[in-house]
């Protein structure tokens, strides 16, 4: 076993999911830091990073105080080449860390079991192009114009990508949907590692009227073989990635 995958949980209820078996099954061993309780964002990641999401605004520095730290972390991983993989909040960090901007997302909250569009670059991506079919992906899902499915939740938005990043999925209600920088670092602004028990938690909060909630929990559980089948491929891409840094 070498060095472990360094993972930044920013809050109880958005952890590994889906990612926590499928990195394991892989081989690579998960280091996971929880600032919220205390634990140092550490200054380094030399084998590999990913950084999850959670409910902050990416620039929230005084309400979460680790967010410095991590972008810090995020932008060194970049810098270094170390493979580096953004969820959401992460991706959204990953951004502000390398000279994009995010901000409070004008068409509101994207959330519940989307639609994302690969884009042609996807097709040679080192993680994207691991998706099953990629170039007939509207036979994984029915979905017409090669489109997938995965679970979104989120208020902010990434409106302008850092210089010399690679667009590589689109999305109807926000644009900037995925993208590389350099050669081994990805911000994915959905959520490939959320189960259908971790989406329910989110919406739990009371944020949104019981009825819709269960509606929109029932489409992402009617779907969890679907998000499987797509996104582990692309979880085994990263954590070769990692295992051969």
């Amino acid at each position: 076993m070498g060095e472990r995958l360094i993972v930044i949980e920013h809050e109880a209820d958005a952890g590994l999911g889906f990612f926590a078996g499928w990195l394991e099954a892989a081989g690579v061993e998960a280091e996971v830091v929880r600032p919220y309780k205390g634990e140092p964002v550490p200054g380094r990641a030399p084998a590999g990073l990913l950084v999850l999401g959670g409910s902050a605004a990416a620039w929230d520095d005084e309400g979460y105080g680790w967010l410095p730290a991590t972008r810090d972390l995020l932008a060194r991983a970049v810098d270094e080449g170390v493979p580096t993989l953004g969820v959401c909040l992460g991706a959204q960090l990953m951004t502000m860390a390398c000279g994009g901007t995010v901000e409070r997302g004008a068409a509101g909250l994207e959330i519940g079991l989307g639609e994302i569009e690969p884009l042609p670059a996807a097709a040679a991506d080192p993680l994207l192009s691991a998706l099953p079919g990629l170039s007939v992906l509207s036979g994984l899902s029915g979905l017409p114009g090669g489109r997938v499915r995965a679970v979104q939740y989120h208020y902010d938005a990434m409106t302008s990508l850092p210089a010399g990043a690679v667009r590589l999925a689109a999305g109807t209600m926000y644009a900037n949907q995925a993208y590389r920088l350099g050669d081994r670092a990805w911000a994915v602004q959905f959520h490939p590692e959320a189960t259908p028990a971790i989406f329910a938690s989110w919406t739990a909060g009371g944020a949104l009227p019981p009825e819709r909630a269960a509606e929109l929990n029932a489409r992402v559980e009617s779907a969890e073989d679907e998000l499987r089948r797509t996104w582990r491929p692309l979880a085994e891409a990263f954590a070769a990635l990692v295992a051969r840094s």
